[in-house]
């Protein structure tokens, strides 16, 4: 069937319905990914956007249920060039526009991914609206400009209840603050021996505490950064006393606690090919990045030690004095610099007595 994706410029682009046969109207992004569109549709930070896949044949390899990054898919719709519906993949449970019909996602193809995305690079995020091959481009701009995004979505994504995640031979114990985080987040820590406490974002200072974590990590989510105002609260409290990590989100959520400037990128990093420098190591690392909103000014350039190499952005903060760090990026466990290392290295020296 014969759908339509109409942008909030008035551009046009005629596709075809795969998944949900309807109509959906909310913010276009596009993701640079070659590989990982089930991990982009389960991921909570993609929560109800649009997402166009820049690489052009998405489908051939299925969708896997143990490979997902949450229990839910989180996107309101995927754009993509070719769809393929014969997935060649053994390990393969479902097809994608099985799980997107399940999930009520919205699936167009046949479109011109690239001509989308010069749009999106050139002159910014917009609204786009996936409708009806007879709608017209007045009636739905206007039903655009109608449509309100959602406030506060890290109330939508957050875990509902404290849940529990150990592993042998642990470590270290570590909560995490859930504003919208994956699995592979829980996944990587239990890889390093540590046990994990998922706890809700709205979790003050002193439930927290009585869990007595040895460390905690602000976990990567959607949504305005400053609609977080219960987090950055918490997160004033626990620096200092507790070593602390934020990731994506998280970071920018550490960022605002520390009187740092943060505002909204033109189109946003998403993609897994993000090239950041370590201004310590003098190294640069391929990162994996979901965000919208980037830290536009340091109150200290010391604290700065993470830039990104194509556009200079700040990608990661580091205040030893009140032992928390933030990056923009999901770390990477098998990176020797990685960001869950400073976490347990920090833990470390706390728990020798060296830090007042």
């Amino acid at each position: 069937m014969n759908k339509k994706l109409i942008l909030e410029n008035g551009v046009e682009f005629i596709g075809k319905s795969f998944g949900k046969n309807g109509d959906c109207i909310s913010k276009l992004i596009f993701d640079t990914s070659m590989i990982g569109y089930q991990e982009i549709l389960s991921d909570p930070s993609y929560y109800n956007q649009m997402v166009v896949m820049t690489y052009p044949l998405i489908g051939n390899y299925g969708m896997i249920e143990d490979d997902n990054e949450s229990k839910n898919m989180h996107v309101s719709a995927l754009i993509v060039r070719e769809y393929n519906d014969k997935p060649s993949n053994f390990r393969y449970t479902k097809t994608l526009d099985e799980v997107l019909q399940e999930n009520n996602i919205v699936g167009i193809s046949e479109i011109d991914t690239r001509k989308l995305t010069r749009i999106l690079r050139n002159e910014g995020g917009m609204k786009g609206f996936i409708c009806d091959i007879d709608m017209g481009v007045d009636e739905a701009i206007s039903r655009m400009n109608e449509h309100s995004e959602d406030k506060n979505v890290t109330e939508k994504v957050s875990v509902k209840k404290t849940w529990y995640s150990r592993t042998s031979n642990y470590n270290s114990n570590i909560v995490v603050v859930d504003c919208g985080g994956n699995n592979s987040l829980i996944k990587n820590l239990n890889n390093l021996c540590c046990n994990v406490i998922v706890v809700p974002y709205n979790y003050d200072y002193n439930q927290i505490i009585a869990l007595k974590p040895d460390g905690i990590i602000i976990s990567n989510g959607p949504g305005n950064p400053y609609d977080a105002s219960i987090v950055i609260d918490t997160i004033k409290k626990i620096q200092n006393k507790i070593p602390l990590l934020g990731v994506g989100f998280g970071y920018l959520l550490i960022a605002i606690a520390n009187g740092m400037d943060v505002e909204k990128l033109k189109y946003g990093h998403h993609g897994k090919n993000y090239p950041v420098l370590d201004l310590k190591t003098n190294k640069i690392e391929m990162t994996c990045q979901n965000y919208s909103y980037v830290v536009s000014k340091s109150n200290d350039e010391k604290n700065v030690f993470k830039v990104n190499v194509i556009d200079k952005t700040i990608e990661g903060i580091c205040i030893e004095n009140q032992m928390c760090m933030g990056v923009s990026y999901y770390p990477n466990i098998h990176c020797e610099d990685n960001a869950y290392y400073w976490l347990l290295n920090q833990i470390k020296i706390l728990k020798k007595g060296t830090i007042s």
